[in-house]
């Protein structure tokens, strides 16, 4: 089979569609810097550098003989780095600017800058180059929300070229240091005097350090170290030596396929406790933390492409897996967590602490994931250490997830500390019926209910693997009967679908939604049923055009420019088209990756967080959503799972088979080499729309063509 590279054109044509570009943000770990297009980071707004949750950057101005710079442009670089070039104001006795500053912005556990100015002038410039520089030490939440500042008392001092910031409050001490060699210090501001050469440059460093504790921390980009040799750059060329080699003829997609392997890398973050284990963060610049529920399904999404990232989710999960009951933070023993949170004020934070547990879908979504980690090549032995966590998370579905013993699992927040819904759809007014009335809890999500269905078989297969055939039969059993429960509850006869959720009372809360695709995707959806559901969800009241509504147009509470209530999330989209195509209902699937490949189109090959849910029958180009995360980590994975999906891509190391099938015309040929198998090596896939080749497979495995059912793709995949 041969592999047309030729440029192809753009599926659609679709105009690229943003809003203007008005900030600019860099990313490395859990370090980001937000700052207006020149570089410069203002007071009073949502700028700043942030370290562990804390903006130790609140005032980064640079200017030339006390005047402001004239942005020309910023040159993207890696996630972590962005130069920003700007002018300098007429010199005397010229007709025009003749100065040009570069500033070449590095960000990772503080920031380094370099500026070059550059005289393309008849004379040599004599200039003063000041730096005003202010740290508040404000908490992420009070910057994020715009809430009133209420942070400690902060003391700023100089020494020689350095500006330093301290920032007590209680038993908490931050600081950042300003340094600058060469530069003359005075409060608030550093100034260099210089002459730059005609036709010459000047440049200098100053570097950004952040400390805890009193305790420094170590610079990221030593200014004695090439950029290329320092751990981040490392980190992003290592990122990328070991993923998969993916050739695809559409152009489009190949491009978005890039972008989100820059993105996804850009994300990953650690414990400095434990730095071999990489997670991904869920998203810049506010969510630059660990999110239990974005973790997984992320991982999730890129387990073909992405396996170590698994593994370090699994394990640093498990590492902070609940322990005790805590009503402020709603932790419960087996437990997995919602988000992770390192501010300077914790009061601020969700449960007043730094871990938060209150998510619903966290722990059957890890048990889910550390399921599928086996059928992808994990091998039992290493899964091994995560047996406590699993066994503990899977009696915390059966004794707390499950409040009132009648097999569902349900919230309801234990403190106004706490969120008040705990699903993934999380606003306040997104649990609401078709008449537009607010669910009482506790809630049962439908989604949920196909998690914990796909979690107990996730169980049962891991405890096979580990010996224990008993326990094994008791989570198969406990599956069947919610599968069958779940549907006596949730199916509505009228519009032939399934509830968003039961309520309080046990009453259906009766939305149309995008939930439902979740069901296909874990498998719970009786099979009879499943044309009823996919024809709902791809119908002109779900479907956009470019993707799956979170709810029905035909609902009270619909909202096409609301957050959960009617507007697109790509990574709810894709994975609804996962369901479909599990159960074989793959002329479905492919229509929404249809849509979903005309809205990178338009978002130049970058999905945002979540989109607007206009008709495109209204609107020919995707409404973006003015507050989204960008890159975000779920939707960055979306395009791993659209080309999972078109390849009808699965794999079952304890079965030895692999499934794989003829990719669709919406991606023409293409090529995937590298898909790892663990321990068991690697294969590769070429596929074209009428043929398909894997090769490479380790005996005893075999490949499987075709289209997979429900049934037949087991379900742990659950897509």
């Amino acid at each position: 089979m041969t592999l047309d590279t030729k440029e192809k054109a753009r599926p659609t044509g679709l105009p690229t569609v943003s809003l203007p570009q008005t900030q600019v943000t860099l990313v490395e770990g859990s370090t980001f810097c937000v700052s207006e297009i020149h570089g410069d980071i203002q007071p009073g707004r949502a700028e700043g550098l942030f370290v562990r949750d804390t903006r130790v950057i609140s005032h980064w101005e640079v200017r030339i003989d006390g005047e402001l710079l004239e942005p020309l442009t910023v040159i993207p670089g890696e996630p972590f780095e962005q130069r920003f070039i700007s002018r300098a104001p007429t010199r005397q006795g010229l007709v025009e600017p003749t100065l040009i500053v570069e500033r070449r912005r590095l960000v990772g556990q503080g920031m380094r800058e370099d500026i070059t100015v550059r005289n393309y002038g008849p004379e040599a410039a004599g200039i003063h180059l000041t730096i005003a520089a202010d740290a508040d030490f404000a908490d992420l939440f009070q910057v994020k929300e715009r809430r009133r500042l209420t942070t400690g008392a902060v003391t700023h001092s100089q020494a020689g070229g350095d500006l330093i910031f301290v920032s007590e409050r209680g038993t908490e001490r931050r600081g950042v240091r300003v340094s600058a060699e060469g530069a003359i210090a005075s409060p608030h501001t550093l100034t260099y005097r210089t002459v730059v050469p005609a036709h010459g440059q000047w440049s200098t460093t100053v570097s950004v350090l952040p400390s805890t504790s009193g305790e420094e921390m170590a610079a990221a980009f030593p200014t004695d170290q090439d950029v290329e040799s320092t751990r981040p750059a490392q980190r992003m060329h290592s990122w990328r030596e070991t993923a998969p080699r993916i050739e695809v003829e559409n152009t489009v997609l190949a491009a978005a396929l890039a972008t989100s392997e820059q993105d996804l890398g850009a994300l990953r973050i650690t414990d400095p406790d434990h730095p071999e284990d990489d997670v991904v963060a869920a998203g810049a610049p506010w969510f630059m933390a660990l999110f239990g529920r974005d973790s997984l399904l992320t991982s999730w999404m890129l387990l073909p492409f992405a396996p170590g990232l698994v593994m370090g989710t699994l394990t640093t999960l498990a590492r902070l897996q609940g322990g005790a009951v805590n009503p402020m933070t709603e932790e419960e023993p087996g437990k997995i967590l919602h988000e992770v949170r390192h501010g300077a004020d914790l009061s601020l934070a969700l449960g007043g602490d730094s871990v938060y547990y209150g998510s619903i879908d966290s722990t059957p979504l890890f048990l889910m994931l550390t399921g599928r980690a086996l059928r992808w090549g994990v091998s039992a032995e290493e899964l091994a250490p995560l047996k406590q966590a699993v066994r503990a998370g899977a009696d915390w579905l059966h004794r707390y997830g499950d409040r009132d013993g009648d097999g569902f699992i349900e919230y309801q927040r234990s403190s106004d500390k706490g969120l008040a819904n705990q699903g993934w759809k999380d606003s306040h007014d997104a649990i609401a019926g078709a008449a537009g009335i607010q669910a009482r809890p506790p809630i049962a999500l439908a989604e949920v209910q196909g998690y914990a269905y796909a979690a107990y078989l996730a169980v049962a297969e891991l405890e096979e693997a580990w010996g224990g055939p008993e326990r094994a039969a008791v989570w198969r059993a406990r599956a069947a009967e919610l599968k069958a429960r779940f549907h006596d509850a949730f199916w509505m006869p009228g519009p032939g679908f399934y509830a968003m959720a039961l309520d309080g009372e046990k009453n259906q809360v009766d939305a149309l939604s995008s939930n439902i695709g979740h069901c296909l995707w874990s498998g719970i959806v009786a099979e009879e049923h499943a044309d009823d559901v996919v024809k709902t969800l791809i119908s002109d009241d779900l479907f956009s055009g470019f993707g799956i509504r979170t709810r029905s147009q035909s609902s009270v509470a619909f909202n096409p420019a609301s957050y959960h209530n009617g507007s697109v999330w790509p990574h709810d989209t894709v994975l609804g088209a996962a369901g479909m195509a599990r159960y074989g209902r793959r002329d479905a699937a492919l229509a929404v990756l249809s849509g979903l490949a005309d809205a990178l189109e338009a978002f130049g090959g970058r999905l945002p967080e979540l989109f607007c849910g206009f008709s495109r029958n209204d609107m020919p180009v995707p409404v973006p959503y003015p507050t989204s995360c960008s890159p975000q980590a779920w939707a960055a994975a979306v395009p791993y799972e659209m080309l999972r999906i078109g390849l009808g891509l699965e794999v079952d190391v304890p079965a030895g088979t692999v499934r794989a099938e003829a990719a669709p015309s919406l991606f023409g040929a293409l090529r995937v080499h590298g898909i790892s198998l663990g321990e068991h090596g690697s294969f590769d896939v070429e596929a074209n729309e009428h043929e398909v080749r894997v090769s490479g497979l380790p005996a005893p495995m075999t490949h499987a063509s075709g289209a997979s059912t429900a049934e037949s793709t087991g379900a742990t995949l659950g897509g």
